[in-house]
C-alpha cells in the first residue's frame, strides 16, 4: 500500500508540474511577446552627437509612432526599452550601432505603427 501511495503522489506532482508549465508557456506566448509600449532612453546630446542617425531617429521618427516615447536620461546610451501590457519591462535593446533605417525597422518588427497623418495639410 505504501508503494501505491508514493506512486500516486509522484503522479500527482508530475501532472501539477506539467499543468503549471503549460499555463506558463501560454502566458509567455500571449503577453511577453506582445509589446504594448516602448520608451527610447538616451542622453539628449553628448553621445548622440556622435550618432547622427540615432539622433534623427529619436527626435524626428519616435514622435511619429503610437505608444513610443523618448525619455531623457543624462549620460545614458541610446536604448529601446519594450514593455508588455502590464507595464513590465520585457526587453532592452541598444541602438548605438544601428542606422536610422534599422531603428525604424526594429520598431516595426516589434509591432509598432506610425500615427495616422493629419489630413488638414492636404486641404
Amino acid at each position: 500500500m505504501t508503494n501505491m501511495a508514493s506512486i500516486t503522489i509522484v503522479s500527482y506532482r508530475l501532472v501539477l508540474t506539467l499543468a503549471l508549465a503549460f499555463s506558463y508557456v501560454s502566458v509567455v506566448n500571449s503577453e511577453d511577446n506582445y509589446y504594448a509600449s516602448a520608451i527610447v532612453e538616451s542622453c539628449s546630446g553628448c553621445s548622440l552627437n556622435r550618432l547622427p542617425d540615432v539622433k534623427k531617429f529619436i527626435f524626428e521618427d519616435v514622435p511619429q509612432y503610437d505608444n513610443v516615447k523618448f525619455k531623457h536620461i543624462p549620460g545614458a546610451i541610446p536604448e529601446l526599452v519594450l514593455y508588455n501590457a502590464h507595464e513590465e519591462e520585457v526587453e532592452r535593446l541598444v541602438l548605438s550601432k544601428l542606422t536610422r533605417e534599422e531603428c525604424n525597422e526594429l520598431l516595426v518588427s516589434k509591432g509598432f505603427t506610425k500615427k495616422p497623418k493629419n489630413n488638414k495639410d492636404e486641404m
